[in-house]
Parts: structure tokens; sequence; C-alpha cells
């Protein structure tokens, strides 16, 4: 039988490369990407807001599976939370952390 782990800290902070910040923005915020973010959010455009954050595990202090500060986008109609594909990660040479959310705001 699998246990689980509990977690109890998750050190959720990541720095990127400057160079691999750019390539990804560029990706994140290309016209087709921005159509399609929109277009799943059921509104006119959608702007980037150049927030990241690394998913956690889901604590009973971060129920969302996310940094507390970050909860109150997850909570508002305003913003839309998104995970970054996979083939951008790769594509800005973005290899550690594994995986990444962005953030939207959606515009009427």
């Amino acid at each position: 039988m699998a246990r689980l782990k509990i977690v109890n800290s998750f050190d959720s902070d990541f720095v990127l490369d400057p160079e691999a910040r750019e390539n990804l923005f560029t990706l994140l915020k290309s016209e087709g990407f921005l159509s399609q973010i929109a277009g799943q959010a059921k509104c006119q455009t959608v702007e980037f807001t150049e927030l990241l954050f690394q998913p956690i595990p889901y604590t009973t202090a971060t129920p969302k599976g996310m940094p507390a500060e970050f909860e109150q986008y997850h909570e508002s109609d305003d913003y839309a939370i998104i995970n970054v594909p996979p083939n951008f990660m790769f594509k800005a040479k973005v290899f550690n952390p594994s995986r990444l959310c962005a953030i939207y705001k959606i515009v009427n």
C-alpha cells in the first residue's frame, strides 16, 4: 500500500535566467497565445501580468496549490491562471522549476 507523504513546507522560490525569462515572456505574450487564452476565458482579450509562480503541494496553509500571495488572483473573476505549456518551457530553456503557472488579466 502506498503511503501519502505530508509536506509541511515547500520552497516555491525560483529565479529565471534573464534570457530564458525574456524568451518565455515573448512566448506568453504572443498574439496567437493571447487569443487562445482569451477564448478559454470567454473574454475579448487578456494581458499577461508578467506574474509567474511554481505550483506547490496542497496543504492546509496553501489549499489552492499555489503560494498564498497568489490566491487573490485565483479568487478573482478578473484574472485567469494557466499552466505554462511544456513546449514553451522547453523553447525558452526553462528546466528548473519544471512547472510554472502564469497569470493573465481579463480585459473586456
